[in-house]
């Protein structure tokens, strides 16, 4: 419970104290480079996501930095609980934003972060929204933005990698950026599968192996998600093996 009311405390009552920062940002927006904004606005979010994940007191292993590229990528990731985008936003060094449903409009300040990070909002239950968040995230992506999404669509909660939509194909293919798979193990285990009470556990966050433009445009919207779907799986799989052997 204590876990829990530190989280919680800093989650929400950080965000006041960053308004300064963000003030800043706001203002830098049009007088900086693309690369240069977004090491800038991450500042902040970084030291968030650091100050959340620390509270948890939970311990965090990422391999696979040396593989990430310059310039802009889409970032695609299993989903396994609430706490994969303030881990991955704390132990991934390349600035992304991300996509968020609308109801997060109504949050100030994170709702202020968030667009100044580029994150795109979407309507679950309108499809023209969801339609249209496709041609935002890459419009993003083309204007020299990263981003990460989740093509699971929901938490697996440490029930195995689920089936991949297919959105991210006509993101990675539209925008014509590389595709960057990245493996989460452990999120769910610091609430989902604790009753959604805080506790502290051990999380593994593996970069793979970028997946160039050129083989994005020859496979199909079927090929690709089976070939991202499966690296990511594979991976997944490989550190849950460890796990039990380890535990042995």
């Amino acid at each position: 419970m204590y876990n829990s009311l530190r989280t919680f405390s800093f989650l929400f009552g950080y965000l006041p104290f960053s308004l300064k920062d963000l003030r800043n940002v706001q203002k830098q927006k049009d007088l900086l480079s693309t690369a240069e904004y977004d090491q800038l606005v991450h500042q902040q979010p970084k030291k968030w996501a650091n100050g959340i994940l620390k509270r948890t007191k939970s311990t965090f292993n990422v391999e696979g930095l040396d593989l990430l590229p310059e310039g802009p990528v889409l970032f695609v990731s299993n989903h396994e609980g609430n706490f994969d985008i303030p881990v991955l936003i704390a132990h991934i060094p390349k600035p992304f934003s991300f996509m968020s449903k609308i109801e997060v409009k109504k949050l100030p300040i994170i709702r202020d972060w968030m667009e100044a990070m580029n994150c795109v909002f979407i309507d679950r239950t309108d499809r023209r929204s969801a339609m249209r968040s496709i041609t935002d995230m890459i419009s993003t992506l083309q204007a020299g933005h990263s981003m990460i999404i989740f093509p699971e669509g929901t938490r697996s909660k440490k029930n195995g990698v689920q089936e991949f939509k297919s959105g991210f194909t006509r993101i990675a293919k539209g925008a014509e950026v590389p595709i960057i798979p990245i493996a989460i193990v452990g999120t769910s285990d610091i609430m989902e599968n604790n009753n959604n009470k805080i506790k502290a556990a051990h999380v593994e966050i593996r970069v793979l192996e970028a997946i160039p433009v050129e083989h994005i445009k020859e496979l199909s919207s079927k090929q690709l998600i089976e070939t991202v779907q499966n690296v990511i799986t594979q991976k997944v799989n490989e550190i849950h093996l460890e796990r039990t052997q380890m535990r042995k």
